[in-house]
């Protein structure tokens, strides 16, 4: 599979290239447009129980769709909800991460996503929890809200990263979930940040410049008291 990104970094498209017979797995609901002849099929991926973990644990879909190219190969499009960028990560099977609620998009053939538990964000109302495990061999896309960003730690190399900015992370090194302010929710409530990791190296982070969570309570604060149509209705009227 080779991939071609257009409208990159604010309102990213990957264009997917699909060598003939290829498959490739993509979340519910991201693809935008294919060629004529791909072959379409629906399912939950590594059977019931494994579409209820990814559903209810990592907060993804139940069902996920898999685009196979015809005989003379094809291409399929995707595009997250949300605007940003696109980031392709070139799996080895000697390295899994860890990818945050939402940010999956799609998977070649040679790789596998599975419901992962990656820290304590979950259990105290706050991002992290369960996610997603991406290993094997090949390419995993996922979308970014906003830019992309990186950290490369080198051994002992010390980070910390509020938890709405990551999306995902080299499941080999070491990290803790924790409040901002330690021991102490009023304070961490007041500082305006709720949970962050803590990375040490050697190993990788993505991350994201814009936190959805955020924008998701900046969005419900300016939302008319009375609107009924909620989510982003809400937001457009405020404006009105």
């Amino acid at each position: 599979m080779q991939i071609n990104l257009r409208h990159n970094p604010s309102f990213a498209v990957a264009r997917m290239f699909l060598a003939p017979g290829e498959p490739v797995q993509v979340e519910s609901g991201a693809m935008m447009a294919h060629s004529p002849g791909v072959q379409i099929s629906s399912k939950a991926a590594g059977g019931v129980m494994q579409g209820l973990k990814r559903s209810v644990l990592a907060g993804e879909s139940f069902f996920t769709t898999t685009y196979t190219a015809p005989q003379n190969g094809g291409w399929v499009d995707v595009a997250g909800v949300l605007p940003g960028d696109i980031l392709p990560i070139e799996m080895r099977p000697d390295r899994p991460f860890f990818v945050a609620r939402g940010n999956w998009m799609a998977n070649s053939y040679g790789t596998e996503i599975s419901s992962k538990f990656g820290g304590m964000g979950n259990l105290f109302g706050g991002e992290g929890g369960f996610g997603l495990q991406a290993s094997g061999e090949g390419l995993v896309l996922l979308s970014v809200y906003g830019a992309i960003d990186i950290v490369d730690l080198q051994p002992g190399e010390q980070v910390v990263i509020d938890t709405g900015h990551v999306v995902a992370y080299d499941l080999n090194m070491q990290f803790r979930t924790r409040r901002a302010v330690e021991g102490k929710s009023i304070q961490s409530m007041k500082s305006g940040e709720g949970l962050v990791f803590d990375f040490v190296g050697p190993g990788r982070v993505y991350l994201q410049s814009r936190n959805p969570s955020a924008f998701a309570a900046w969005a419900s604060s300016i939302a008319p008291s009375g609107n009924q149509s909620g989510g982003l209705g809400g937001v457009f009227n405020a404006f009105n």
